[in-house]
């Protein structure tokens, strides 16, 4: 299994599971997403991959004509149901299904750090977007300061095994450096790029909350835990459930840029 196919069969699972455990996480960084692409009423936008819909809806909210395309087809689904008045559709970040210049905003909520070609994706953006359109998307920050990643990854290191054997994909916080983010946007051909943290913060409720949603609700961490021995699973278990807590900073890197 290549990693597309590997992504994409742990999307297909977790529309709802996804929902329960980040819905109230990353919504956070939706309003300075739309306001960085100038989402407002008489703008054509799509919001690729799309998940459960939260960006779109919000975009649609503002008075934006707004598609949202994913490659799950449960996620385009729950998205419908959810959201009944906005259209969504299945289709690939990588070869989106969209006439060249046809929109005049992109945008891409944590999806980027999914993608097995992310400089494809972002190339797509720039091309169905018109001159003058505006692309910004949002990624976690470094577990240095997304806290919830840095209790699972210590834990990992230390009762467990990091090399263990899953498809691979790009570094999944490669986008977590500004500059990186920023020259990448640049290569693709776009202007102005920014990059900004967005603080945000996990209200999990319970200590065991991090554990149940980074097993139950993650593709690629998820599959690095399954991978463990089980005496490296309950020791890694017990380690994150003793480290967590209630509320956990969990900031994002939003950047965005202008289409010459």
């Amino acid at each position: 299994m290549n990693f597309r196919e590997f992504e994409h069969a742990g999307w297909e699972k977790l529309p709802q599971r996804y929902h329960q455990a980040f819905g109230c996480l990353t919504t956070q960084t939706i309003e300075p997403l739309l306001d960085a692409v100038g989402a407002k009423r008489g703008i054509r936008l799509l919001d690729v991959a799309s998940g459960p819909g939260y960006v779109a809806a919000a975009a649609a909210a503002r008075g934006a004509d707004v598609i949202g395309v994913d490659f799950a087809r449960s996620m385009v689904s729950e998205a419908r149901r959810r959201y009944p008045n906005v259209t969504f559709k299945e289709g690939d970040a990588e070869e989106l299904p969209f006439p060249d210049a046809s929109f005049d905003a992109v945008t891409m909520s944590f999806g980027l750090m999914h993608l097995g070609g992310p400089e494809r994706a972002i190339a797509e953006a720039q091309r169905v977007l018109r001159r003058g359109g505006r692309f910004g998307f949002t990624v976690w920050a470094s577990p240095e300061q997304a806290r919830g990643f840095a209790i699972v990854f210590a834990a990992i290191q230390k009762h467990g095994d990091v090399n263990v054997p899953i498809p691979a994909g790009p570094p999944f916080f490669r986008f977590s450096d500004a500059a990186e983010s920023k020259r990448v946007l640049r290569d693709a051909g776009f202007t102005d790029p920014e990059a900004k943290t967005v603080q945000q913060v996990w209200r999990l409720g319970a200590r065991t909350a991090l554990w149940e949603f980074m097993t139950g609700s993650t593709v690629r961490t998820a599959a690095l835990l399954q991978a463990q021995t089980p005496q490296a699973l309950e020791a890694i278990r017990a380690e994150v459930i003793d480290s967590s807590g209630d509320e956990l900073p969990m900031p994002a890197v939003l950047a965005y840029a202008r289409k010459n």
